[in-house]
């Protein structure tokens, strides 16, 4: 599985999610909301998610092992720290 493709979206409020991201694997298939977040220890993701009816956050797309999570964290956190060194687009 390679991500060819991530879409960084900066958020410019105040707040712990600093940016919403979109990654394509293998240039078929997509995941949107993955979310950036600044945490006590540095910035880690969180995948996409819907509250269920018990008021439970529970993904809905999400990396089976802790190895593919990691290397998709440190595939969007290196693409994240670029886009920080960007300038921001005008509307």
């Amino acid at each position: 599985m390679q991500i060819t493709d991530v879409r960084i979206r900066k958020v410019a409020k105040e707040g712990k999610m600093k940016a919403i991201v979109s990654i394509t694997i293998d240039d078929e298939f997509v995941i949107h909301d993955i979310k950036v977040i600044e945490g006590e220890k540095g910035c880690f993701i969180a995948m996409p998610s819907k509250k269920s009816t018990d008021g439970e956050y529970r993904d809905i797309a999400h990396p089976i092992n802790s190895s593919t999570r990691e290397n998709i964290q440190k595939i969007i956190l290196d693409r994240y720290e670029q886009a920080l060194q960007e300038p921001d687009e005008e509307a």
